[in-house]
């Protein structure tokens, strides 16, 4: 596991991370992605997923937020951001410092 990074999302756009050294997984069935990840977290440390298919699987991602590793990342997909990733962020910093230090609401 030391140090392995791979990013999971939609389409082929995936595919350059790994001029980066990152470890591409184009997927998008949603059922199939669930599967994917499950089974990624058990060999690398962090992993990248769109964030399109980050909202489709929130679920499953949250289980990972009490644990160490993987640490999932959302990444803006080929459309852009949705705003997904900076939520996440949002509710991380409130959780651990008890205010809102992103946005200046407490």
């Amino acid at each position: 596991m030391k140090d392995k990074m791979a990013i999971l999302g939609g389409g082929d756009g995936v595919l350059a991370f790994t001029a980066v050294g990152v470890d591409a997984y184009p997927v998008t069935d949603v059922e199939k992605a669930e599967e994917l990840l499950k089974r990624l977290a058990k060999d690398y440390r962090v992993i990248f997923v769109t964030e399109e298919l980050a909202i489709k699987l929130d679920e499953v991602i949250s289980r990972y937020l009490a644990v160490p590793y993987p640490i999932i990342l959302s990444v803006p997909g080929k459309d852009g951001s949705n705003g997904y990733g900076m939520e996440g962020i949002k509710k991380a910093m409130e959780k651990a410092l008890g205010v809102d230090i992103l946005f200046n609401k407490g």
